[in-house]
């Protein structure tokens, strides 16, 4: 996370000096395009192939990528193009990576503990966010986007035998271990699974996804709060502290209030391991999420805006770590890969749809009734977790 976070600083520094605004704008949006269309067929990999191979050989591609493009910055201004092409490769790898990683926790620990799990992620990618953005810029200061290029790519190569030195466990059935096996049975198992028909493990997978009693509403109760929830804390941020004139620092902090609020939960979720009635504290916290958004939109002093981020911050931190753990330990471990790929491709490729339209509306109809609208969108996420009686009741494991 530190690397990816110095990654795209590196990036935008990069894509900036070579070319015009518009023109950076568009090599930071590439990596969205292949991330969207090919999430479900990552899913399906992590679920053939294992996720610790998946995980293990995609993050080692991202870090020869970043680290290419980090010498041929060394070496000469190539201009946009393999900016550009750095952004699709990582977009791509990305689709396999996150459902790989998603698919992960179910093998490392018990499901005792996978709501600690996601307590240490969210703390995590807190403190990554908060220190790989100086990180970045001190790359660039010191040595300009080569040098920032060349520390993500270092990052990066750190992660790697950390993922391999991972200790994990075989799901029951598999004939085959993730290591200790000798080539010739590794190759007859991968023809297998490649004869199996890649189609049919993701009709395979949305059918189980559908027909599940938790996973179904789930996913559309996650659909539903990242879609009312991306465009107010993104676009509509920035538009909402210059209109309220608070500046760049006023919106930093409002966004460090967040922040607080979300490692704050993650903190508690990974000391204490558990919360009891999982799926109605879940919809609770989103019901009270869509609340603070909408009150957001109609602060109007700097104070207010701060205490209202806090609270956005604490509730939707629980709100994600609850939807988290419930998708891991009601998910089936075989799975996991293509149930992690759905909810990220709603996350990661519909959400962030919503921005354009959001930027668009509140030029139109202002602020306080778009963080209204998108106020009510992330509410009918927790009306979903509170009438769905199957996900209204779901526990986590004790």
């Amino acid at each position: 996370m530190l690397g990816d976070n110095v990654y795209y600083l590196a990036l935008s520094w990069a894509a900036v000096q070579a070319g015009t605004p518009a023109q950076a704008g568009l090599v930071m949006s590439v990596s969205a395009l292949p991330r969207a269309v090919l999430m479900l067929g990552g899913g399906v990999i992590a679920d053939r192939f294992g996720p610790r191979r998946v995980v293990i050989g995609s993050d080692a591609v991202r870090c020869a990528a970043v680290l290419a493009v980090a010498a041929l910055l060394f070496l000469t201004s190539p201009g946009l193009w393999p900016l550009a092409l750095l952004a699709l490769l990582f977009g791509t790898v990305d689709a396999v990576f996150m459902p790989a990683v998603g698919a992960l926790p179910a093998r490392i620990t018990g499901r005792d503990q996978l709501t600690r799990v996601q307590g240490m992620r969210g703390l995590a990618i807190r403190f990554a966010s908060v220190v790989g953005a100086p990180l970045g810029g001190l790359g660039v200061a010191v040595g300009g986007a080569a040098a920032a290029f060349g520390l993500a790519g270092l990052l990066i190569a750190v992660s790697v035998p950390l993922l391999i030195s991972v200790r994990m466990r075989e799901l029951p059935g598999e004939q085959v271990s993730e290591e200790g096996s000798d080539s010739e049975q590794v190759s007859e198992r991968v023809s297998e699974k490649v004869s199996a028909g890649a189609w049919q493990d993701l009709k395979a997978g949305l059918a189980y996804i559908r027909g599940h009693r938790v996973l179904a509403p789930l996913m559309l109760a996650i659909a539903l709060g990242d879609l009312g929830f991306v465009g107010p804390l993104n676009v509509g941020l920035t538009l909402l502290a210059d209109r309220r004139g608070w500046g760049a620092s006023g919106m930093g902090w409002v966004l460090a209030g967040f922040g607080v609020g979300a490692a704050t939960v993650s903190l508690l979720l990974t000391v204490r391991g558990r919360l009891p009635r999982a799926g109605l504290v879940a919809g609770c916290a989103c019901t009270a999420g869509a609340v603070a958004v909408g009150s957001l939109g109609q602060a109007s002093s700097l104070p207010v805006a701060v205490g209202i981020a806090l609270l956005i911050g604490l509730v939707s931190g629980l709100s994600g770590a609850m939807c988290g753990a419930l998708l891991q330990t009601q998910g089936d471990p075989s799975y996991l890969g293509r149930v992690t790929s759905v909810a990220s491709l709603v996350s990661l490729g519909f959400a962030p749809l919503s921005m354009p339209f959001a930027a668009a509306a509140i030029g139109a109809w202002g602020l306080g009734p778009v963080y209204l609208v998108s106020a009510a969108v992330c509410g009918l996420g927790g009306v979903v977790f509170l009438c769905f009686p199957a996900l209204r009741r779901a526990e986590l494991p004790a």
